[in-house]
């Protein structure tokens, strides 16, 4: 196995690497600016010049994964807005310009997100559901698999990625914080859906998609136990043994994080429907199981 990885350094992309280090498979990071060479004899980095000029280094490439954009951990100004769009928008093309100049096409494993589907808290969303593109994250994530479903030649899957659960990045520490303190308590109304997936069950996921031929096209990476807001606060408590009390009021998330603050305040219940009809087995489908292990490997540290 040979893949190719965009946006190696971020929560996701290294718990990857990390993976297929363990399956001892053959790894090319692609970034914007090269790398001191690496002790692991697996791993090579590549920059996006280079492969501009020569894209010999991923021939025989099995998989492309494209995990590459500018966080929307922040502010959403102005400013910030265009280098989220953007950022995406260009690995794309990139990406896009490698596929075309390689003799053996890849397949592309494209990073994308539920926010994709609007929110609602009645409605399940599932892959073939009607998408209902509203707010900035919305249009980002329609544009970005747009760009990405219209390369040529090549089998693409577009991964739409709920909240991804570890301690080393993700929103979980963000979300601990405050249990940590004592302070721990719903968020907004409690009643919104979180759609969530535990760290490793995303990578063999990812690996899933590389290995089965017919999959292509969107592919919810989420387990099928979607749990409100106060559900998840209430499990995260017990598991911290913390207690839960304080609530935060939705005012209060939009005067710190701005329009940011939907990410946390609006629902969506997803359902894996391609995942689990081509036989894929979540190892961590319930909530308890998914923070036992990953609150567990922490207080084992």
């Amino acid at each position: 196995m040979k893949v190719a990885i965009t946006g190696a350094s971020g929560f996701i992309g290294q718990h990857l690497t990390k993976y297929y280090l363990e399956q001892k498979a053959s790894i090319i990071h692609i970034s914007r600016d090269k790398k001191k060479r690496t002790e692991n004899p697996l791993i090579r980095h590549m920059t996006w010049s280079e492969l501009e000029t020569n894209v010999m280094p991923l021939e025989g490439v099995d998989a492309i994964v494209n995990l590459a954009g500018e966080t929307i951990n922040q502010r959403w100004t102005k400013s910030a807005k265009e280098r989220i769009m953007q950022s995406r928008l260009d690995a794309v093309a990139r990406v896009s310009s490698i596929i075309e100049r390689l003799e053996k096409k890849p397949v592309l494993i494209n990073a994308s997100g539920i926010s994709i589907y609007g929110s609602s808290e009645e409605n399940v969303f599932m892959e073939d559901s009607e998408l209902k593109v509203e707010g900035f994250l919305s249009q980002v994530l329609d544009q970005w698999e747009m760009a990405a479903e219209h390369i040529p030649d090549t089998r693409v899957v577009l991964l739409r990625i709920g909240i991804v659960l570890g301690t080393d990045g993700g929103a979980l520490p963000q979300l601990m914080k405050p249990f940590k303190l004592g302070f721990g308590g719903r968020i907004g109304s409690g009643r919104q859906k979180m759609s969530f997936i535990h760290i490793n069950d995303l990578c063999r996921l990812i690996d899933f998609c590389i290995q089965d031929e017919e999959i292509e096209g969107p592919v919810n990476a989420v387990t099928a136990f979607a749990v409100s807001n106060e559900e998840f606060g209430r499990e995260l408590a017990k598991v911290l043994k913390k207690p839960y009390r304080f609530p935060v009021p939705a005012f209060l998330l939009k005067l710190m994080f701005g329009e940011m603050s939907t990410v946390l305040l609006e629902s969506q219940a997803v359902l894996p429907i391609v995942a689990n009809s081509k036989g894929f087995i979540f190892e961590y489908s319930l909530l308890e199981d998914a923070l036992k292990d990953l609150l567990g490997k922490e207080k084992g540290r």
